[in-house]
């Protein structure tokens, strides 16, 4: 793997984030090297999700643009990229919030469960919770008192993903919020303690955006746009709420705001993560009036709008765009000039010629491709 300068880096950059559903942390190395090869200088992350991948481009020398719809990934991208200060500073805020007394409030009361029978989580209402209620009360004290600090931009991001990131550390879920298991995971019963992320504390500043990426990326000024949008599920018996991020991380966002909302079913979601209003172009399981999908229209305006001369796409064969209509996208905004496919399953990561070979392995197995283009 090759830094900005093109020296080989004897490790991979280490990135923290949660758990999240099509993560690309075990792709870092492949994305880093793909991206160097045409070295540039100012990188877009479009879809950054966890920011696992922007923390990686910022730690390997590049300048980085990190943008998301979801305001927890601002907040992460904000902590882990632009939180400048002595990390001693940001240590003091951390271990005063540790030492609050826990108290019951809204977060304890929706998502907060007492041990039952056989180890069983149940709430006051009955339901299954995420957290065990000794821990929704500390959440509860913890996010009272970082509002009630009046804490800087870049402390309170410190402050909110280590609470998060604590949060994490003893949920009883498989890694979304959209259910909750039947019994407490071991780690529930662990108390929640807030640690100091993992910051990148370098001399670039980064830019941070909260935005549609469509709408964003006809005005990024970056050498190479990297994309890794949910392309939504290609099973056509999984409801759409199973596969949208609004409904998978609702927690986070009511962490980061505190603004209470209205909450809907079992695992009391927010109103706005419902399919109606949360859901995402990138993630639709329909097709539009032209007769194709929705994912694959966005996807392709997304490659237009696009100002950088290169773009990274990675590509997951179980997405709802078929590999033909990916192909077709990107032979008419360009020339693929590396492609790589990785397949965890067989280990294999290796680089492939732009032919219609890649056309029948996406078909039999399921892999993941990085496609870098050069718009024509």
């Amino acid at each position: 793997m090759l830094d900005l300068l093109g020296n080989v880096l004897d490790r991979e950059p280490e990135t923290q984030g949660i758990k999240y559903a099509g993560a690309k942390t075990k792709l870092i190395g492949a994305i880093i090297d793909i991206v160097s090869s045409v070295k540039p200088k100012r990188v877009f992350d479009g879809f950054a999700g966890t920011t696992r991948v922007s923390q990686a481009l910022a730690q390997t020398g590049y300048q980085v643009i990190a943008n998301d719809k979801a305001i927890w990934s601002k907040t992460f991208a904000e902590c882990y990229l632009n939180a400048k200060r002595d990390l001693d500073h940001y240590k003091r805020i951390i271990d005063y919030l540790n030492l609050v007394t826990p108290e019951h409030g809204w977060f304890s009361e929706h998502y907060g469960g007492e041990v039952g029978e056989g180890g069983a989580s149940r709430g006051l209402d009955g339901l299954k919770k995420p957290f065990q209620m000794h821990n929704a009360n500390k959440l509860d004290a913890i996010r009272s008192e970082i509002d009630r600090l009046g804490l800087e931009d870049d402390e309170k991001n410190v402050a909110l993903t280590s609470l998060i990131m604590g949060l994490e550390r003893v949920d009883s879920t498989l890694g979304h919020y959209v259910s909750y298991l039947n019994e407490w995971s071991p780690r529930s019963y662990k108390l929640l303690r807030l640690e100091v992320p993992r910051i990148i504390q370098s001399e670039q500043t980064h830019e941070v955006h909260n935005a549609d990426t469509v709408e964003l990326t006809g005005s990024i000024d970056a050498d190479l746009a990297y994309f890794d949008p949910p392309y939504g599920s290609n099973n056509e018996k999984m409801p759409p709420s199973r596969v949208r991020y609004e409904s998978y991380y609702h927690i986070w966002k009511s962490v980061i705001l505190n603004d209470r909302p209205p909450l809907f079913g079992a695992a009391r979601r927010r109103e706005d993560s419902s399919d109606s209003v949360g859901g995402s172009e990138f993630e639709e399981f329909r097709k539009g009036s032209s007769g194709r999908f929705i994912v694959v229209e966005a996807i392709e305006r997304l490659i237009q709008n696009t100002k950088a001369p290169y773009i990274v796409l990675s590509y997951s064969s179980g997405g709802r765009a078929t590999a033909e209509e990916l192909t077709d996208i990107l032979a008419a905004n360009g020339d693929v000039i590396d492609l790589m496919k990785i397949s965890h399953k067989k280990n294999v990561m290796a680089h492939m010629k732009w032919t219609n070979d890649w056309l029948r392995d996406a078909e039999t197995d399921h892999l993941e491709y990085l496609f870098l283009l050069r718009k024509g």
